[in-house]
């Protein structure tokens, strides 16, 4: 089950600086998590300062 990223993200880069696999990569207006490559770690969820990554 990969991580998801709503609207309240700011794009600071916070998850992508902390996914070790690099699965997060900026998109239009968000960041992105790519389902296939995330290993659901949570790294990313306890790293973003406006709590925008939850598990899908």
């Amino acid at each position: 089950m990969a991580h998801k990223i709503s609207d309240a993200c700011i794009s600071c880069g916070a998850c992508a600086d902390a996914c070790p696999v690099g699965a997060i990569d900026p998109g239009d207006t968000t960041y992105v998590v790519n389902p296939d490559a995330c290993i659901d770690c949570g790294a990313c969820e306890e790293a973003c300062p406006t709590g925008a990554i939850t598990a899908e």
